[in-house]
């Protein structure tokens, strides 16, 4: 009975060990309180969906797989859906099963596949650059997907050309109720060049906020169990170097009609010709791959083996890649093949012996003064927006008030959004205080100045 209780013991302070520095059960971030919150067509007030809990609820693990218990919601407001997308975001009642030591595919390589490739740190679905529609030759139309029918599935539309007047200003929509990203998952707002008008109406709101003079944070694992990070990282793998964005290997071809591949051979179905209606870069097959000769471009799989904050001794791992206008850029996120075994999975039950994950409480000290917090415009007469330029960990409570303390107004910015809103228009002109203030109790102050 001694020696099976100190297996035991040894066994658990194993597995305790090991959740302390692996981050697909570090990396999740959990909520069991905050609700999920959506848009209609034309209100910007947010509708509470109560019954929705955002983000992961709970992170088990074992002595070889973490498993995130998630309904799918984020806790930044989706919607809404402008293309005539009836669906809203709903309860996904998933546990994701990962690999804790994800291994290379040394065999035949496994390409993405329709829905669920990944999943994002805050438990929403991470997909791939199809939208399960292609062109179906014998009608000359495309067919499949939202479309009905079926394509004949050789030149497949990219859902990030196709379908973006569907997104909502979080750049993720739902299929069937799944909430989901094709692509990096922060706000259309807030990249270099707009390219999507519906933040203007909506609140510019998503995972994280780009930034390019820091090492973008690992917001998610790919179905092999390897974390994809943002669009930036250190130029050489070793972790050296100056931040640099990271570039994908696929570009355009120089194509006018579609009846090869890129590999040269001939396309077993004609595609329409390169048009206004089907402009280059509507398909994937539109894309070539180029090997890389410089360590900030990345490999076929849209990765790189390299040195990362979370990994100080190197792992594998895929980057959501933009332009240099911060705009998304084939392949997006995992693909067109995964790079390791595919493992990780949707399961029904967790069927052994795990032990539940406690995340620790928030930044510290000097990591909140080190934060890039952002309040803006700045003086101004109606609007007070409060944004924090990272991955949000933890919630804040954010106060407005007075030049002697007063409290005006408070409100909440929650792990896995970026930015709320003070309304300002019935307040005196004068110098109020913008406050946040972690779940460690840590405080950040930023003086802003309202004019009438």
């Amino acid at each position: 009975m001694k020696k099976t209780i100190f297996t035991l013991f040894v066994l658990t302070s194993s597995l305790i060990a090991i959740s302390q520095t692996n981050p697909v059960i570090t990396a999740w971030l959990q909520n069991t309180t905050v609700k999920g919150r959506h848009y209609v067509s034309g209100n910007p007030t947010p509708i509470n969906d109560a019954t929705l809990t955002a983000n992961v609820q709970t992170v088990q693990y074992s002595a070889n797989y973490a498993y995130a218990i998630t309904q799918g919601v984020p806790s930044y407001i989706t919607g809404p859906f402008l293309d005539g997308n009836p669906s809203l975001t709903s309860n996904q009642n998933a546990i994701f099963k990962f690999p804790l030591n994800p291994v290379q595919n040394t065999g035949s390589l496994t390409p993405t596949s329709g829905g669920n490739i990944g999943v994002f740190i805050n438990g929403v679905a991470m997909f791939d650059y199809r939208d399960g529609v292609s062109w179906k030759s014998s009608s000359n139309s495309l067919a499949g997907g939202p479309l009905g029918g079926m394509g004949d599935g050789v030149w497949n539309r990219d859902a990030v050309v196709a379908e973006k007047a569907g997104f909502d200003c979080s750049k993720g929509h739902p299929a069937m109720g799944n909430y989901h990203h094709h692509q990096n998952p922060s706000a259309f707002k807030l990249d270099i060049a707009v390219t999507s008008t519906i933040c203007n109406l909506y609140d510019a709101d998503g995972l994280y906020v780009i930034n390019s003079s820091a090492h973008s944070p690992l917001i998610g694992f790919a179905y092999d169990g390897f974390p994809v990070y943002g669009a930036y990282a250190y130029q050489n793998t070793n972790g050296t170097g100056p931040i640099v964005r990271m570039k994908s290997s696929w570009s355009l071809r120089s194509i006018t009609t579609r009846t090869t591949l890129y590999t040269g051979a001939v396309a077993t179905s004609t595609g329409p010709a390169v048009s206004a209606t089907y402009p280059i870069g509507y398909f994937k097959e539109d894309y070539t791959y180029t090997a890389p000769t410089a360590t900030d471009y990345l490999d076929d799989h849209n990765g790189r083996f390299c040195v990362t904050p979370e990994y100080p001794a190197g792992t594998y791992c895929y980057f959501a890649t933009v332009d240099a206008n911060h705009n998304s850029a084939y392949p997006y996120l995992v693909g067109p093949t995964y790079y390791g075994t595919k493992v990780a999975t949707k399961v029904t039950s967790i069927t052994e012996s795990v032990i539940t994950y406690t995340t620790t409480t928030g930044l510290t000290k000097k990591n909140i003064n080190d934060a890039k917090v952002t309040v803006f415009p700045n003086p101004t007469s109606e609007i007070i927006a409060v944004q924090i330029t990272d991955l949000v960990t933890e919630n804040y409570e954010v106060l407005l008030t007075d030049l002697i303390g007063k409290l005006i107004t408070k409100t909440n910015l929650n792990k896995g959004s970026t930015i709320v809103y003070f309304d300002t228009k019935t307040l005196y002109a004068g110098e109020y205080i913008v406050t946040l203030v972690s779940e460690g109790g840590n405080k950040i102050s930023k003086k802003v100045t309202i004019l009438k």
